[in-house]
């Protein structure tokens, strides 16, 4: 498995803010790495890397910090402002592979009849209708929207299943996130963020948060419908060849499905990202 034994110098992932931890599991220490670079998490709101603490936000739920010199501040979820929603932050998944292609699995809507068979997607529901992928200059993010696709199960309590509505939002190279219109409150929408904590190159994990109108269903019930879908992910995740995230052309062969992930290998490709994908780092 690729590893970063001594820390990558790739300053374009040097200079992103990461999400390293749950804002109520700070009690302990954790040793871990952060780019490759080894890390101490808490105990309290701290990282220390080198005997040195790092610079720390407090924002969804999550502890943030950066080993370099982010020229921009952490992006903005504004479903989060609205107080009727329940927050529900989800525990991190540890997986053996780019944090990369963690949020390209997360972007792609075909596999879901095939991994969250009769949850997310079922057969003959296969095809991926066209939707629009662009690379947002003005903000700096990756979109695809005008995304549907029938779910058999859209949520804990609706089994029926019919057209979800879907929006896709990539705001740093290690987040992404799905926003999916409201069944039962119409010109609303749900928000699902997926923050990656990139340990080495072929090793991260991952947490949702959730940020949901759903007034109805149990903690137990959301967490658990969220934990079933991510568990079947990795396994996934974890078997793709190579661990590490390809950006040159024809490397792999996109369908018209892929348009999302083509869209987000040209975003990192031009911001000169190596530290996670097959592209050496340069001495």
């Amino acid at each position: 498995m690729p590893t970063s034994h001594q820390g990558t110098k790739d300053p374009v992932a040097l200079n992103q803010w990461y999400a390293v931890a749950t804002l109520t599991d700070l009690d302990r220490v954790e040793e871990t790495k952060l780019l490759g670079h080894p890390i101490t998490i808490g105990p309290g709101k701290s990282v220390v890397h080198k005997g040195k603490p790092l610079p720390i936000q407090e924002k969804f739920e999550c502890l943030w910090t950066t080993l370099g010199a982010p020229n921009t501040d952490i992006f903005e979820i504004e479903e989060r402002f609205e107080p009727e929603r329940r927050v529900v932050p989800c525990g991190w998944v540890t997986m053996r592979a780019s944090g990369l292609r963690v949020v390209e699995n997360f972007l792609d809507m075909a596999h879901f009849p095939f991994v969250h068979t009769d949850i997310l997607g079922s057969e003959p529901h296969t095809e991926v209708p066209v939707y629009k992928s662009e690379i947002r200059r003005d903000v700096d993010e990756v979109w695809a929207t005008n995304c549907t696709f029938f779910q058999p199960q859209m949520t804990t309590t609706r089994p029926d299943g019919e057209f979800a509505q879907l929006t896709y939002r990539v705001p740093t190279p290690f987040v992404v996130m799905l926003y999916r219109d409201a069944p039962d409150q119409p010109g609303r929408r749900d928000a699902i963020a997926l923050f990656i904590h990139p340990i080495e190159e072929g090793l991260c994990r991952a947490q949702p948060v959730m940020y949901l109108l759903d007034q109805t269903s149990s903690h137990t019930q959301l967490l658990r419908f969220e934990q079933v879908i991510f568990l079947q992910d990795r396994i996934i995740v974890e078997n793709q060849r190579p661990l590490l995230l390809p950006l040159e052309a024809r490397s792999e062969i996109p369908t018209r499905a892929d348009s999302s992930s083509v869209a987000y290998r040209r975003w990192l490709k031009e911001k000169g990202l190596t530290f996670g994908t097959t592209t050496p780092e340069a001495v």
